[in-house]
């Protein structure tokens, strides 16, 4: 019989609209024995079940909930099959799942946006690539496995698993990368987003090896991109630069303190065919602005940070570090240019960080119109029960 989570009078209103979270101090008691990342029950002070979920009594959240009401089911074979063929059948919807289509890279599952709550499934070509952000997934990482093959069938040739970067090392220290199913070809690893052809690391990679998340955003830089000349910072593995590079921009600079980004920025770049009008640069990005290697001024700008902040102690100083890095960017661009900015801090709202770079357009004394506010793709969904799942923002501006 699985542990009952028991909320105190009252606490009960979140997980009946849905919300996926319980807090610590919404707990009155615990009936039986629970340990991280097992899966219990979670009942209101009067003994309804309102859910089902896994539990992590260290932290702030005590419970992701991945099924709600009174009906709900603790995890088997068949809600990791049910679930994963839900969200397969809503990409497949997407387009984004369809062979022989341009696109072969995409987001399997979201989180919460998809009804499982720390659970990552990024889709790589026929590999598959896993990252928990709970205890509950990580443990149950052999039954995703099998229900992936389940769904995608003779799609998939290798489940990679590289929670070891995100599942939280104080409840899970022994946690190690590696494949599930599979193996690597030993090849390079290409995979092909919107007709372009990238090389992925997933291996060894940040995040599952790719920005998937900027793919729409990257598609409308391209209708800009044309004659122009563009700087890239932050860019990884040159997911912009290579848009930019296909589009027609007169010059490419991409800016990364990573060398092996870099490293895979030029071979992407090479990939592109379109090397010769481009060029890489390993160093910081305040650094690269400082000293810049043309006094030229660029006619468009990517600015796509790491999230400066990832808890709501950090905001502050996320906010000032978005305004500074936003003022050197619009001292780099050229009047008439264009400024591509994002955060992917979940704990910036899109009002203050929109604040953060009016602040940055008024000390630079840059007059700046916002064409476009951007978000995550739609195979990031966002649970309408649950905003927070809303992480990616940014502004184009056109900046005079």
């Amino acid at each position: 019989m699985p542990a009952t989570i028991v909320l105190k009078p009252g606490k009960d209103q979140s997980p009946r609209r849905r919300h996926p979270w319980v807090f610590s101090g919404a707990i009155a008691k615990l009936k039986g024995e629970a340990k991280e990342g097992d899966a219990v029950r979670v009942e209101a002070s009067n003994g309804e079940l309102l859910g089902t979920g896994h539990f992590s009594p260290g932290g702030s959240i005590a419970v992701r909930l991945f099924d709600f009401g009174p009906e709900a089911q603790l995890p088997s074979p068949a809600f990791w099959e049910n679930s994963l063929r839900n969200a397969y059948q809503l990409r497949q919807r997407l387009g984004l799942a369809a062979p022989g289509g341009t696109t072969d890279v995409y987001r399997l599952t979201h989180g919460e946006g998809d009804g499982l709550p720390g659970l990552i499934i990024d889709v790589y070509g026929d590999t598959a690539v896993i990252q928990a952000h709970s205890p509950g997934m990580y443990f149950a990482r052999h039954e995703v496995a099998s229900a992936l093959q389940a769904v995608l069938g003779e799609r998939l040739r290798a489940i990679y698993d590289k929670s070891a970067e995100t599942v939280p090392a104080q409840a899970v220290p022994d946690a190690q990368n590696g494949y599930l199913f599979g193996e690597s070809s030993g090849r390079e690893h290409l995979v092909t987003e919107n007709g372009q052809q990238f090389a992925v690391d997933w291996e060894t990679g940040q995040k599952t090896g790719f920005f998937i998340d900027q793919r729409d955003n990257r598609a409308l830089l391209a209708r800009y991109a044309p004659g122009r000349r563009v700087l890239n910072t932050f860019c990884y593995t040159g997911g912009f630069s290579v848009y930019a590079l296909e589009a027609g921009a007169s010059l490419v600079h991409s800016v990364d303190a990573s060398k092996k980004a870099i490293e895979l920025t030029d071979r992407n770049a090479q990939l592109s065919g379109h090397a010769e009008r481009h060029a890489a640069y390993a160093q910081d990005v305040q650094h690269f602005f400082k000293n810049p290697v043309s006094e030229e001024p660029y006619d468009l700008i990517i600015l796509d940070p790491p999230a400066y902040a990832k808890h709501l102690s950090a905001r502050h100083n996320a906010l000032m570090g978005y305004k500074r890095l936003n003022l050197a960017g619009l001292r780099h661009l050229a009047p008439g240019g264009l400024l591509f900015t994002f955060s992917c801090s979940q704990v910036v709202s899109p009002e203050l960080f929109e604040g953060a770079v009016l602040a940055a357009a008024i000390e630079a004394g840059r007059p700046a119109r916002i064409l476009h506010r951007l978000t995550q793709p739609a195979d990031h969904p966002v649970s309408l029960f649950h905003p927070e799942g809303a992480y990616l923002k940014g502004l184009v501006l056109a900046v005079e």
